[in-house]
């Protein structure tokens, strides 16, 4: 199934000890590329980066994390004291000193470098299975999106494809009638510079033969059909393997058949459905960019 490559979603889930708010948003990328923000989660972030990867193998994928921790059993409280004892010691000696209180409140305690370290304990095994889960329900939001963007760019594609489908239909039957105008052509030609004098039939007939050969269409209309074809067989495709590079090589490959085409005909009506095969494709390939 086709996917685009932009989406986003935010969710926020609550544990007895976790409350985290998830968003995600998936943008374009030529490969899969991985920027994770906000709270730190250790070993847990390469586990998210690998669910990630399974469900989507191209785009740039920002996940943003912001956490809070309810219960306090979750921190742990480091206090130095070692080395409060000797502040302590050493503010009695001055109060000793100047015959005079000093006192340190809580706050002043606090706002010593090293004496308190407050720091989250590790995640058990039951918050990181917490946050594997709302990740990948969050993730689920994005894979919707990008499916939903994917069906609608899908639709267009196709209609593109069956526009340029039905212009090659119509250079088949114009190029049934190349023959006979390359011949009424090469006529007027040499009697333009023979004056009234007619070529012979048979020297006109092997002109008109080799012009025929030389500007049939033929192999540009298989190839266009051919690749045609396998377009369409990918957008209408249910497997989920990425489409997006495929899709973009078959758009190159009709734009060039059409630029041969152009190039070789010899009638306006040709001509013109060969600009609009290429106006078509041009917008396949503004479309096929944003696929994974």
């Amino acid at each position: 199934m086709i996917q685009s490559m932009t989406g986003f979603a935010e969710r926020s889930f609550d544990s007895r000890t976790l409350r985290v708010k998830i968003s995600i948003k998936s943008l374009n990328h030529r490969y899969f590329d991985w920027n994770f923000k906000g709270a730190s989660i250790g070993e847990v972030e390469n586990r998210l980066r690998v669910i990630c990867q399974e469900r989507f193998q191209r785009g740039r994928v920002e996940v943003n994390l912001d956490m809070g921790f309810p219960d306090p059993s979750s921190w742990d409280i480091s206090i130095n004291e070692g080395l409060l004892e000797k502040i302590f010691a050493t503010f009695d000696r001055m109060s000793a000193r100047l015959k005079r209180d000093i006192n340190l409140s809580i706050d002043n305690i606090f706002r010593i470098p090293q004496i308190i370290e407050l720091r989250r304990k590790d995640f058990s095994a039951a918050e990181a299975a917490f946050l594997e889960r709302s990740f990948v329900r969050t993730l689920e939001d994005v894979v919707k999106s990008r499916r939903e963007e994917g069906k609608k760019m899908a639709s267009q594609i196709r209609l593109h494809l069956v526009n340029v489908r039905q212009a090659v239909r119509h250079i088949e039957n114009l190029m049934k009638k190349q023959p006979g105008q390359i011949q009424r052509k090469l006529r007027q030609k040499i009697r333009d510079l023979n004056g009234q004098n007619s070529p012979s039939e048979e020297r006109l007939s092997e002109e008109v033969a080799y012009l025929t050969q030389r500007y049939d269409l033929s192999e540009e209309i298989h190839r266009l059909k051919s690749h045609i074809d396998a377009a369409l067989g990918l957008v209408a495709s249910r497997k989920g393997e990425p489409a997006g590079k495929m899709l973009d090589f078959l758009a190159q490959e009709l734009y060039r058949e059409a630029n041969t085409l152009n190039s070789k005909s010899q009638d306006i009506g040709i001509t013109n459905e060969g600009l609009l095969i290429k106006g078509e494709i041009e917008s396949i390939r503004q479309q096929v960019q944003n696929l994974e």
